[in-house]
C-alpha cells in the first residue's frame, strides 16, 4: 500500500467515524432500550457485513495483522455501553458521541493534515540551510510536548468540533428527557466534557481512543447533571471563605514540596491547584487526609532506595512527583470534592474522596515496600513468580504494609469527620478492590503499552470510589 492510499484510507475512515455520529440524531426520538438495540445491531453490522460490503478498505495495517477491526468495533461498543448506563438520560449519550464523533475525527483529520504540512516544511529545510531555524521551530512548536505525536493544532480542533456537536447533539435531544435537563447544563457541560476528553486523548498510550474519549465524556456529563443550583448557592459562602485559605495553604505546600525534592515543578504547580480543589469542596478535614497520603506516599519511597536503583525499580527524577501522579492519585478525589459541594449528595461524595486517597497511598505504600523488602513477588492473574517493579507485581510484604496503610488512613478520614467509625472497613475493602483491578490490568495492559502508570493509578482510586460507594 504507498503513502497516498494509506491516507486516502485514514481520511476515509475518520469521515466514516464523523458521519456515524449523525445517527445520534435520532436519540430524540428513541427510548432508551430502543437505542441500546440499534446500537446492538451497528455493532453486529460491522462485525459481519461492513467487511463484506466494501468496509476493508477502513482496516488500519494493525486491523489486517489482527484479522478483525478493533476500531470501528469499539465505536459502536462505546454508544451501546453509554445507551445501558444512561437509558433515562439520551442527552447524555448524544453530547459524548458527539464528542467521540466530531471531536475525535476532527482531531485525527487536522493533525495528520499538519503532520503531512510540517513534513514538507522539514524537507525544504534540508534543501535551505538558512529556513533551517524557522523550519526547526516551526516542527517543534506544532506538537505536544507530553506526546510528540499529537497536534496542538489537532487537539485544538478536537476541542472546537467536539464542543460545537457536543452542545449541539445534546441541545437537540433536551426535549424528549423528562424532566428536561437546564439550558446551562446543556451548553457548559458538554464543553467541559470534550475539553477533558481532548486532554485524554494526547495521553501516550495505545488504549483505544473509541473507548477513552466517550469514557470520559460519559463520566464528566455525568456528574454535571447530579449538579444543582441549591447546592451551590448552599455552599458558595463557605468556599468564598476558604478560598484564601485553600490557595495559600496549598502554595506553601507546594513550594515546600519542590524545595525537598519531593515533587517536579509541574508536579507542584497541578498538585497545589488539586490541593486547592479537595480544601475547597471536603474542607480543611480533606486536605489533611490528602497531606498524610502524600507525606506517606514520600516517605515509603525513600525505603529501600539503594535496592530499587540496584534492580533499575526505582521512582523516577529521584522520587519527584509529576503533575501526572498528582492527577493520578488525586483526580478522581478533587472530582469528589467538587461533588460534595455542587451535589445534594455531600456524604457519598466525601466516602468517594476517603476512598480515592486511601486507595492512591495504600497503594503507593504495597508497592514501594514490595519493591524495597518484598522477597515473593507475584502477578495476581497467574501467581507465577516474576522480578520486583515487573507490571501488575504483588508481594506479601508489600500486601500487608499496604492494607495497613489503608486502615491508617481510612481511620484519619474518621478522625477528622469526613466519614463515620464504621466506613473505616468499607473504605478498607474499596481500597482493595482497587489495587487488585489495578494489579490486573497492569499485569496484562501495561506490558503492551495500553495502559501506562498514571492510568493504573487513576483506575485504582477510581474502583475504590466506585466500590465503596456500591457497599455503602
Amino acid at each position: 500500500m504507498t503513502t497516498h492510499q494509506a491516507t486516502h484510507s485514514e481520511a476515509a475512515r475518520q469521515w466514516v467515524h464523523i458521519g456515524s455520529g449523525l445517527f445520534a440524531l435520532l436519540l430524540r426520538a428513541l427510548t432508551g432500550w430502543q437505542a441500546a438495540a440499534m446500537a446492538a445491531g451497528a455493532l453486529v453490522f460491522n462485525l459481519l457485513l461492513l467487511p463484506q460490503l466494501g468496509g476493508r478498505r477502513l482496516y488500519r495495517p494493525v486491523d489486517e495483522a489482527r484479522g478483525f477491526p478493533l476500531g470501528i468495533l469499539l465505536y459502536p461498543l462505546s454508544v451501546l455501553l453509554l445507551t445501558l448506563a444512561f437509558p433515562s438520560r439520551l442527552d447524555i449519550v448524544a453530547a459524548a458521541w458527539g464528542i467521540l464523533a466530531f471531536g475525535d475525527g476532527a482531531a485525527t483529520l487536522v493533525g495528520r493534515r499538519r503532520s503531512e504540512e510540517t513534513a514538507e516544511i522539514g524537507e525544504t529545510a534540508e534543501k535551505d540551510i538558512f529556513s533551517a531555524p524557522s523550519a526547526i521551530s516551526a516542527v517543534s512548536s506544532g506538537r505536544l510536548p507530553w506526546n510528540p505525536d499529537k497536534s496542538v493544532a489537532g487537539t485544538l480542533a478536537f476541542v472546537a468540533c467536539g464542543s460545537a456537536a457536543g452542545v449541539a447533539l445534546a441541545w437537540w435531544v433536551r426535549p424528549a428527557v423528562m424532566p428536561m435537563p437546564p439550558l446551562t447544563w446543556t451548553i457548559a457541560a458538554p464543553l467541559a466534557a470534550a475539553m477533558l476528553a481532548a486532554l485524554v486523548e494526547t495521553i501516550p498510550v495505545r488504549l483505544d481512543d473509541n473507548i477513552s474519549v466517550p469514557a470520559t465524556a460519559g463520566f464528566v456529563l455525568w456528574i454535571a447533571s447530579l449538579m444543582t443550583a441549591a447546592s451551590v448557592a448552599g455552599a458558595r459562602g463557605a468556599m468564598i471563605a476558604a478560598l484564601p485559605w485553600a490557595l495559600g495553604v496549598n502554595a506553601l505546600t507546594g513550594w515546600l514540596g519542590y524545595r525537598a525534592h519531593t515533587v517536579s515543578r509541574s508536579g507542584a504547580l497541578v498538585g497545589a491547584i488539586v490541593g486547592a480543589i479537595i480544601y475547597l469542596g471536603g474542607g480543611p478535614g480533606a486536605w489533611v487526609l490528602l497531606l498524610s497520603t502524600f507525606l506517606v506516599a514520600s516517605v515509603t519511597s525513600r525505603f529501600g532506595l539503594a535496592r530499587k536503583q540496584q534492580l533499575g525499580i526505582a521512582e523516577e527524577r529521584g522520587g519527584r512527583r509529576g503533575a501526572g501522579n498528582a492527577v493520578a492519585n488525586c483526580g478522581v478525589a478533587a472530582v469528589a470534592a467538587i461533588a460534595a459541594v455542587t451535589t445534594p449528595h455531600a456524604s457519598a461524595s466525601l466516602v468517594a474522596l476517603v476512598a480515592a486517597l486511601t486507595a492512591g497511598g495504600s497503594d503507593t505504600v504495597a508497592s514501594e515496600i514490595g519493591k524495597a523488602w518484598g522477597r515473593s513477588t507475584f502477578l495476581v492473574t497467574t501467581f507465577s513468580r516474576v522480578e520486583p517493579g515487573a507490571p501488575g507485581a504483588m508481594s506479601r510484604e508489600g500486601t500487608a504494609a499496604g492494607l495497613i496503610a489503608a486502615f491508617a488512613l481510612a481511620a484519619i478520614g474518621a478522625a477528622v469527620g469526613l466519614i463515620p467509625a464504621s466506613a473505616i472497613l468499607v473504605v478498607v475493602a474499596g481500597a482493595t478492590a482497587g489495587a487488585l483491578v489495578e494489579s490486573a490490568l497492569g499485569a496484562t495492559l501495561e506490558g503492551p503499552g495500553i495502559l501506562n502508570n498514571d492510568m493504573l493509578n487513576f483506575i485504582n482510586t477510581a474502583v475504590a470510589a466506585a466500590a465503596v460507594l456500591a457497599i455503602a
